[in-house]
Order: structure tokens, then sequence, then C-alpha cells
């Protein structure tokens, strides 16, 4: 009887266990049910044989282990396209006509926001298009619904426990779905844009575009921070889109330059992103969009590539501002996304060497499945001579650019979750800052001096912080103030239980997206994201952010101060701007 007491504790544990496993690895609900059964079965043949010999034992429990194995192995959630709504029986919109045919989308619950997703914009970038320059899209019969996202671009998949974890300890925002689970697809396939507009007949509202970040390697156009749904509550409209990510959107070959008519390889995913836009151009006024007043904003990698389109003699005319968080591409020397044209061809040389191909059929004969995983090879933009023509710092250097104001900005812990497994501690603190900064180490360590393990990583925190985002953005006020064009930086201040004022955490108020009653925000989260979201909008009208009843932006007269935006909001010094004056010194 005790012996069975003891077995049916363990096996009591042993459940547990394994339902939070199967929760956190995001099992569908019939391999749970399973499980449920193969605990009853087990434990009533272990109760049962509860004299039996060790290995009788042992068999039954290697029984058990290897089928609960199997059950989550054959129990993923199952694939689907993400939804634009998650309420029963939305409503279609009116059909819209674009170039390309008919199109409905669908209402948000309560009516006030129409959702287009899935509109194609380029051709499918597969078979003998891979690796080419994004073609117009074929017309369709009929009317397009739109109520359902593309697949994601293709990319390298993080396994379900990895993203629940990180959802977990990153994002603090993690809720337990007992199993009504789905995977969302990846795909080659991807190059389709989304539209969020105010419901009903509008005309002439301010457009913007938006372009995901994930360091050009991951990213999907349906993230709930930065939907478009906040700022269409405010009368703007919003588009986002997949682009091509990785080595499909960023490999570059001297055999694919030699192919291209237009003598360019390594962009495709900037290329991408210029063929949203041209869309847009041609399109946006059916949806009550003005097509010569369109901002385009990006974040993290995103606002990399907005801050190369700035330069692109490709995409000059198709924008008039743009907005930039958490990264450029600015500085003279890019502190990530961004390399020579003769790095990437190096590259395609070990990967073709790697792959045992030498030819482009090769190439593309290959299945996207065995080329993904380059990925974190191939996810810089280069000078290619056409989308680039030279860096963006030289281009701003001699005057060239095509945005006529700019809206950007950082966050207080930019750098954090990137370094979570690689801080600082007293004893290598000092060798990690001379190695990152040569013979301008002393200047550094005396700005900021550690004694203690917290302040070794707080300050290296900060320190990489600077050196990989923040820095871009001292470049960017500076190489504006000196084209005359009019430029507005912030500093994300505002801490909350979920990201933060981490890396991303500013977006949720930019775009007015703080869900209702949720409890990692308070009210002091709303008013401000009300006041973000206003700069926002005033900004998307008239490239000022400034506005009734906000508190005064002043455009930048120097790279020296900052918009703080946190709990207080005011113009402060920015916090790094000598750490950025070493950078500025060593060339970086």
């Amino acid at each position: 009887m005790k012996n069975r007491k003891v077995l049916m504790i363990l096996l009591v544990i042993l459940a547990v266990l394994w339902f939070v496993f199967m929760e956190l690895n995001q099992n569908y609900w019939p391999g749970r049910v399973a499980s449920i059964l193969l605990f009853v079965i087990f434990g009533w043949l272990l109760a049962k044989n509860g004299n039996a010999g060790f290995f009788m034992k042992l068999l039954l429990w290697c029984g058990l282990f290897v089928s609960l194995i199997l059950t989550s192995v054959l129990t993923p959630a199952p694939l689907k396209n993400y939804p634009a709504v998650d309420h029963k029986d939305p409503q279609y919109t009116e059909t819209v006509h674009v170039h390309d045919g008919d199109l409905q989308g669908v209402y948000t619950e309560d009516g006030k926001v129409e959702i287009f997703t899935g509109i194609p914009y380029a051709m499918p970038p597969t078979g003998e298009l891979r690796w080419k320059e994004p073609q117009d899209p074929e017309p369709w019969d009929g009317v397009k619904i739109c109520n359902t996202y593309a697949p994601m671009s293709m990319q390298p998949q993080n396994s379900p426990l990895f993203s629940t974890l990180a959802s977990v300890i990153g994002y603090h925002d993690y809720k337990i779905n007992w199993g009504n689970t789905a995977r969302y697809a990846n795909s080659e396939d991807a190059l389709y844009l989304n539209i969020w507009k105010p419901a009903g007949e509008v005309h002439d509202l301010p457009v913007m575009v938006y372009v995901h970040g994930g360091s050009l390697q991951t990213g999907q156009p349906w993230y709930a921070d930065y939907s478009g749904e906040g700022l269409a509550r405010k009368d703007c409209i919003v588009v986002n889109m997949g682009y091509r990510l990785g080595v499909f959107g960023f490999y570059a070959d001297p055999q694919l330059q030699e192919e291209s008519g237009n003598h360019t390889t390594g962009n495709y995913g900037l290329l991408d992103q210029i063929k949203a836009l041209e869309w847009v151009r041609d399109n946006i006024a059916a949806f009550g969009g003005d097509p010569d007043n369109v901002t385009l904003a990006g974040e993290s990698a995103g606002g990399v590539c907005v801050s190369a389109l700035c330069t692109s003699p490709l995409a000059k005319g198709l924008f008039r501002r743009v907005i930039i968080e958490s990264s450029t591409c600015s500085a003279p020397q890019p502190a990530h996304s961004f390399r020579s044209l003769e790095d990437g061809f190096a590259t395609a040389a070990e990967i073709r060497d790697e792959l045992g191909v030498s030819s482009l059929a090769e190439l593309r004969a290959l299945p996207a499945e065995k080329l993904v995983g380059y990925a974190d090879r191939c996810h810089h933009l280069t000078v290619d001579g056409y989308v680039l023509t030279e860096t963006p710092y030289e281009s701003y250097m001699r005057g060239i650019h095509n945005e006529e104001a700019v809206l950007h900005g950082f966050n207080r812990t930019e750098g954090a979750l990137f370094i979570i497994l690689d801080n600082a501690k007293l004893k290598n603190y000092e060798s990690k800052v001379r190695g990152l900064f040569g013979e301008y180490a002393d200047q550094v360590l005396q700005l900021y001096p550690a004694a203690t393990d917290q302040q070794a990583r707080d300050n290296w925190i900060e320190i990489y912080s600077t050196v990989y985002f923040n820095y871009g953005h001292f470049q960017q006020t500076q190489l504006s103030l000196a084209n005359d064009i009019p430029v507005y930086e912030y500093f994300f201040t505002k801490d909350n239980k979920r990201l933060g004022y981490n890396h991303g955490g500013e977006e949720v108020y930019f775009y007015n997206n703080i869900p209702a009653g949720d409890s990692h925000y308070d009210q002091s989260d709303h008013d401000l994201a009300e006041i973000m979201s206003g700069y926002f909008v005033n900004y998307l009208r008239s490239g000022d952010p400034n506005g009734t009843d906000l508190p005064k932006w002043q455009a930048q007269t120097d790279a020296e101060t900052v918009l703080e935006l946190g709990d207080s909001i005011g113009t402060v010094k920015d916090p790094f701007y000598e750490l950025d004056q070493i950078l500025q010194e060593i060339g970086r």
C-alpha cells in the first residue's frame, strides 16, 4: 500500500511537469488528451505490477516515457495563416478596386477599422525569380478576400519551447492556451502587404508604410505591438509588408550581379520594400490615403532599411518623411546589418563551397529549407551600385537624401536583451572594454568606472547599447542638421511589467496598441501612449509632431539633447553623449 501511494505521488508530479512542458512546447490539445490516457494506462499497469521484477518495471517506465515523447512529437500545433481579426464571423468591407483586381477586407469587432491582409504587391520570388528584382503581381479575377495574413517570409524557425520561454522571460506576456495553439507558415512566397484604415469612406488621409525588424533574418507583419489598428483609429492609414529575409533577401553573388540587367545583387529585401512603396503610390488612394503624404517608418533592422532608403536613388519621391526607431545605418561604419560588397561575395563563395554548387541554376534548384539556415551569414545591406550607390553616410555628406523630415530615437537599454547571456562581470569588464575600444579604452573606462559586478553589468549594457544602437541616432541627428532637415529625436525611458524600456518597448506606445485591461500596463502607460501616438499622428499629417494638448517637442538644434518620453516628458541631455563623441573620434 505504501509503495502504491509513492507511485501515485510520483506519477502525479510527473504528470504535472509533463503538462507544463506540453504547454510551453505549445502542443495541440489531442496530444494533451493522449497524455492523460497514457498516464492512466501506465499508472494502472505499474500499480498492477507492483511486485514485478526490476526489468518489468523498467520496461513499463521506459514505455511511458517513450510514449509521451512520441505524443509530443506527433502533436505539434496545426499550421495556419494568421487571421486578420480574432472574433467570429467578421463583417466584410465594401469592395475596393486596385490596379490588379478587386479586394474585400474585414472590420474589427467594433466596426471602426477596416483591415485588408495578404494583398500581393509582387510576383512570388520563387524558382527563376529567386534573387531577382521583384516583378509586378499577376492580376486576378473576381474579388480577393483579404482576411488572413500571408505566410511570413522564409526564415529560421525557433522551437515552440524556445519561443514560449522568450515570451515568458523576455516579454513577460505569455498566456496559457490550453492546447488551442497554432503554428504560422513561412514561405518564399511572402511578398504581400497589409492595410489598416478608418472604417467608411475617407479621403486624403496621411499614410504610414512600416518596415518590421528582426535583424533582417526574422519577423512578420502581424505582430500586435506595431499593428496599424491603433493609428487607424486616429484617422491614419497604415501599410506594412513582408519582404525577403536572410539568404533570400541579402545574398550577394557576383554571378547574380552579372545576370542582372541593373547590375545589382545583395539588396533584394530593400528592392521589395521599394516595390511595396511603388504599390502604395499607385493604389493607396483607393483606400482613402494621400499618395503624396507618405511617411516611411521602421524599427530595429526595419529602421536600418529606412535610413538606407533615405539615400537610395530608387526610393526618391516615394515618401516624404521618415520615422526611424532603435537602429540606423547612418554612421560612417554602421554597427550592424551592413557590409561591403566584397565581404558579401566572400560569404557567397563559402556558401557555394559548403553546398557543393557552382552555378545559379544549381542554387535556384535547391529547396528553400536547405538555404534558410544561412540567414545569420546573409542579413546585411550593401553598396551594390544600384539600390545604394554609396553608404548613406557618404550620401548625406554630399547633401543627397530623399526625406524632408526625420523623427527618430532609441530606448534606455536597447542592448540589454541581446547580451543577457553574455553580460560583463567585474573580472572581465575591462577586457571587454579594451577589446571594443582599443587605444580609446582608457577614456571609456574613465567615463564608466566599475568597482562591483553590478556596476560592470550596468555599464556594459549602456556601452553595448550605445555602440550598436544609440550612436547611429547621434549620427542621424548630426547629418540631418547638416542638411537642414527638421529632425526630432526621442529617448524612451518608460518602465512597465513587460518589455519596459528595452529594445522594442516603445512601439506599443507610439502605435497606440496597449491592450485594454492588460495588467502589464497601468494608467500612466495609457496616458503616455496617448501622447506618443499623438506625436506620431501629427508628424504623419504635417512633419511636425507638435499639437494641441501635447507637451512641446522642440526640433533638434544640436545632437546633445533629446526628448525624454517616460514618467517625465521634456528635453534632457542625451545620457550617452560623451560616449558618442568618443565613438565619433574613433571614426565609427
